[in-house]
């Protein structure tokens, strides 16, 4: 099977890398995209959520037309105010501050929109108080709008002036604070109500209820789609709907040990697809078939080792917890996470099993219950806020009381360092479960 002159030559970066896009070999799932879909005609906030880096974003960037939408990136120190300012710059204003308070007492912004007159309808309200700009053929005119930015009513008025697109894509939700979270739970509720605007939700965390838990009021009005799992069948077409797009064809062997080592992440499963292309010199559709192979056990361990400064980084921040307590709660929760199974791991530690692993080393244990809950509830502000890693690497469900590796890389390097060493390293003591000593990981060191 030769290129023909009508085919595309497609760059391996732009079919296995990560591009701005969704990838060349996008897997269409049922579960995901077809629920995506369904939840777009009921108009109904979406909630797209899951581990890093399994396809989230990409599920959005498949299924709406960019102009569909305008999209935010939120940051992890912005309030209500703040994130309701960005949605408004996204959708064409620019925002200054004022001196005018609020009755709360929070500052009033200024948003000034601009637009074409004709077309928006901004003519009468431009002569109002407005000022019209001139330029060599099309006139525009530029409307300012003292508003509230924590009142969603007058954002949503600000909205509709500026005939914003009706969906709003709020990506990396889980890096603001916990209570710019909970704040905008409750907005989306009026959202939903008194505007047709569908907000489309990208965050890092498992449980399924992330935002009823801040609002109960969402119930009926938000879908949460879970976009972490993907089958064995579902990552096998994502190779060889790569692999037919290069014109290649990935040995048997590579492809079983592949999806056997990936712990069913795509990123992985794409980034060893890459590197086996870079091991054989392929970095663009061949003319000829091709048959790649590769050792698909040392590809993963290479894509997961450009981490392990961002890991042992992590563990490090996680370890030290807010500031010094006399109890060190986090550094005891990251030594449940080191001593406990992969395969526990892989599908989250239960609370019970959380506090099992602390109280078998702790000094002082058994731990108040209190103590170890509220640890558990600040994981994510501790490694998002106060020590700036993205992504996290663990969650705790508060719902389902699980606390998640939400970094399946995480997991593939953890199965290949000496966790005795680890626990050592960050001055953890006690009896170390039998399975902790795995003298094999000391020569699969990465």
């Amino acid at each position: 099977m030769g290129v023909t002159v009508a085919q595309t030559i497609h760059k391996v970066r732009d079919v296995y890398g990560i591009s701005r896009g969704f990838p060349g070999n996008y897997v269409v799932r049922d579960d995901v995209d077809g629920t995506f879909l369904g939840a777009l005609t009921e108009s109904l906030h979406i909630v797209v959520h899951g581990s890093s880096k399994q396809g989230k974003t990409s599920v959005r960037k498949y299924n709406l037309n960019d102009d569909d939408y305008v999209a935010v990136v939120c940051q992890n120190r912005w309030t209500l105010g703040q994130l309701h300012s960005a949605i408004l710059k996204a959708a064409g204003y620019r925002v200054e501050g004022t001196t005018t308070q609020t009755v709360s007492g929070e500052n009033k912004i200024n948003a000034k929109f601009s637009g074409e007159a004709g077309i928006l309808g901004f003519k009468a309200k431009a002569e109002a108080g407005g000022e019209t700009l001139s330029g060599s053929a099309t006139e525009y005119v530029e409307a300012p709008m003292e508003l509230d930015p924590f009142d969603v009513n007058e954002i949503i008025e600000a909205l509709l002036y500026a005939k914003a697109p009706k969906f709003i894509v709020l990506d990396d939700f889980h890096y603001l604070p916990e209570q710019t979270q909970l704040d905008f739970a409750m907005a989306l509720k009026a959202f939903h109500e008194v505007s047709e605007y569908t907000f489309v939700i990208a965050g890092v965390w498992l449980d399924e209820n992330r935002l009823l838990q801040y609002n109960g009021d969402l119930g009926g009005r938000v879908l949460s789609i879970n976009a972490d799992k993907w089958t064995r069948k579902e990552l096998n077409e994502v190779i060889q709907e790569g692999a037919k797009m290069l014109n290649i064809k990935f040995s048997d062997k590579f492809t079983s040990e592949l999806l056997d080592g990936s712990f069913d992440s795509v990123w992985v499963v794409q980034d060893a697809c890459r590197r086996a292309c870079d091991k054989a010199g392929i970095n663009a559709t061949v003319p000829q078939l091709q048959v790649v192979d590769a050792d698909a056990e040392v590809l993963v361990r290479e894509s997961v080792a450009v981490h392990s400064a961002r890991f042992n980084g992590f563990m490090l921040g996680f370890s030290l917890g807010f500031q010094t307590t006399r109890l060190e709660m986090h550094r005891w929760i990251l030594y449940a996470v080191l001593s406990a199974p992969i395969e526990d791991l892989e599908r989250g530690l239960s609370y019970a099993e959380v506090t099992e692993l602390i109280n078998s080393a702790h000094p002082d244990a058994p731990i108040n219950p209190g103590n170890i809950t509220q640890a558990l509830t600040s994981s994510t502000s501790l490694q998002v806020i106060r020590h700036n890693v993205k992504p996290p690497v663990l969650d705790y469900d508060q719902s389902l009381r699980r606390l998640n590796v939400v970094d399946r890389s995480f997991l593939i390097w953890l199965q290949h360092q000496n966790r005795n060493e680890l626990i050592s390293s960050f001055n953890l003591t006690g009896p170390l479960p039998a399975y902790v000593d795995d003298e094999d990981a000391v020569d699969q060191k990465v």
